[in-house]
């Protein structure tokens, strides 16, 4: 077994790079199964590739699968979205904490696994990646500064709902100054005494050459900000007033802003939900 695993070579990788806890860099992925495939999506995604193509992997420590009902989906702005089209696309999101300092380690493990399970037909083809991008953590904003969960903690926290927001700066130059409006200014004065306990905002790096086909390249590398708004309520219960009045972005378009609840791990609950409101 040693032989075929080259279980020395575990040994030596151990004893060299860093291996902290912060995350450094996340996968965020939001997928649109294909009419009629609902079910058989989500019970590979979880009794599969939620553990072959993703948790087991090095260095990718902590993961969490969400869901958007019809419901939520038809929360979702704006009505014209360079994220999604329709804006309702994706009603699965996976996210997923890196190693801070492991990016290129894990993406050369991913890639290869991906590879291999797709070889095997341990890969899902009716579904569509509607925004999938691996991503560097920027910043992260506290409601109650040094109380409460990290974001280490986020995806094992039991939160109640996920925000994901996704906004273009006008240009390269300026995303910078939208980050620095967002971290200091913006989400600071949002969370306050919100449902929102922390805010996790990402920057997107590109997909490697030799990704798999039937995932498209990044789009936005240089110029789009991605946040996760971690919620202590149902999305349903907040969303007005603390996301329909939210400010314009700072030198830049708001692309996405939908909301999600956590999954079931283990079931196919929400899963009657996805086509029509409950």
């Amino acid at each position: 077994m040693s032989e075929e695993t080259r279980s020395e070579t575990y040994a030596e990788l151990a004893a060299t790079g860093p291996y902290g806890v912060r995350p450094g860099h996340a996968l965020i992925t939001m997928v649109e199964p294909h009419p009629g495939h609902e079910y058989a999506y989500n019970r590979w995604y979880e009794d599969d590739h939620y553990y072959a193509g993703a948790m087991a992997m090095p260095w990718m420590f902590a993961g969490r699968r969400w869901v958007a009902t019809r419901d939520l989906q038809l929360l979702r702005v704006p009505e014209k979205s360079a994220v999604a089209q329709p804006v309702t696309a994706g009603c699965y999101l996976s996210t997923y904490w890196v190693t801070d300092g492991r990016y290129d380690d894990h993406m050369r493990w991913t890639v290869a696994i991906n590879k291999r399970l797709n070889r095997d037909a341990r890969v899902y083809r009716d579904r569509t990646h509607v925004f999938t991008a691996f991503q560097d953590h920027e910043s992260t904003v506290y409601r109650d500064g040094a109380a409460g969960p990290r974001d280490f903690h986020a995806l094992d926290h039991p939160y109640a709902g996920l925000v994901l927001e996704v906004i273009d700066a006008e240009s390269p130059e300026r995303r910078g100054e939208l980050l620095e409006w967002l971290v200091s200014r913006h989400l600071p004065k949002r969370v306050a005494g919100s449902p929102a306990a922390m805010v996790t905002l990402f920057r997107p790096t590109p997909l490697p050459g030799d990704r798999m086909t039937y995932v498209k390249q990044v789009e936005g590398v240089d110029t789009r900000v991605t946040l996760l708004w971690f919620l202590e309520r149902d999305p349903r219960e907040c969303w007005d007033p603390h996301f329909t009045d939210l400010e314009e972005p700072v030198t830049g378009r708001r692309e996405l802003l939908a909301p999600f609840i956590p999954t079931v791990p283990g079931t196919d609950t929400y899963v009657d939900q996805l086509r029509q409101s409950p």
